[in-house]
């Protein structure tokens, strides 16, 4: 019996129109009627998540910016990781050869220097949105992550320019086909459900968790019970081929699953079409 159950937000526990579905919001009631604790773990902002999150009404843990920041159900800070300033401004000071937008995150908010307005349809659900800003004029020693935003064929070589510069000093992911995240090393997801667990007593075996991009592997990967959506890059399909996929976020999948694991956990479950 898992007794928390960790979601991804976008392409997973949320509509494709980043609208959170009803069937989806009575799963979780569920859940938590049954004494399940829930997680959100996140790349976005965590000014972001308690807005969504008195929206949902039900209390949960909440892992923001890929992992960087955990806070407990009553807002409390658990753990923080901010990028080394060093990598930081070699990042965000350096001409790379890219059209990618650049982004930059810190407790304050979301930073870009150019307009983007496509990027709030995602965040209409909250109303949060990012600030023009100089992103020079950022302490390198005040950011928690740096992610570019262009298409998936000319963010892998910018990924590859990332790299290069920078070695092992940062983690590296897609969060979503359009969106490349520059993170602190050894910061993912994976590692602050490990330390969520750590303070709840838990273990990672204790827990489900649900996730569509390369930056839910390690949390998948790592708990007892870890399901891929149908609709996930095809990267995480291939990187855990031996998880379970379920449906689509458009159909509500989660929720379809969930439904399945509180009324007959014994019988094996059939992935909607």
């Amino acid at each position: 019996m898992a007794r928390l159950a960790a979601f991804d937000m976008d392409g997973t526990l949320l509509l494709p129109n980043h609208q959170l579905g009803g069937e989806t919001l009575a799963s979780l009631q569920a859940l938590h009627l049954r004494d399940v604790q829930l997680a959100f773990a996140t790349g976005r902002h965590l000014l972001e998540m308690q807005i969504l999150q008195q929206k949902i009404t039900l209390p949960a843990w909440l892992i923001t910016g890929n992992g960087t920041r955990v806070h407990d159900r009553q807002g409390n800070l658990l753990f923080a990781s901010d990028l080394p300033p060093s990598v930081a401004e070699e990042v965000i000071h350096t001409h790379w050869d890219t059209t990618a937008s650049m982004h930059v995150f810190n407790d304050q908010g979301w930073f870009t220097d150019k307009a983007v307005p496509a990027l709030l349809a995602a965040h209409q659900m909250s109303g949060f949105h990012y600030q023009l800003r100089d992103l020079k004029s950022i302490p390198a020693h005040d950011v928690t992550k740096i992610c570019f935003i262009d298409e998936h064929t000319r963010l892998c070589k910018l990924k590859t320019q990332l790299e290069a510069a920078l070695g092992a000093q940062t983690n590296i992911c897609f969060s979503a086909w359009d969106c490349l995240e520059v993170l602190p090393l050894n910061c993912n997801k994976g590692s602050a459900l490990t330390l969520l667990c750590q303070h709840l007593s838990l273990t990672l075996a204790d827990c489900m968790a649900f996730g569509d991009a390369m930056n839910d592997r390690e949390m998948l990967a790592q708990v007892g019970k870890g399901f891929v959506m149908g609709n996930a890059m095809s990267q995480l399909k291939a990187a855990l081929p031996h998880l379970p996929i379920i449906g689509h976020c458009e159909t509500q999948a989660v929720s379809h699953y969930l439904n399945h694991w509180l009324s007959t956990p014994d019988l094996a479950y059939s992935p909607e079409c």
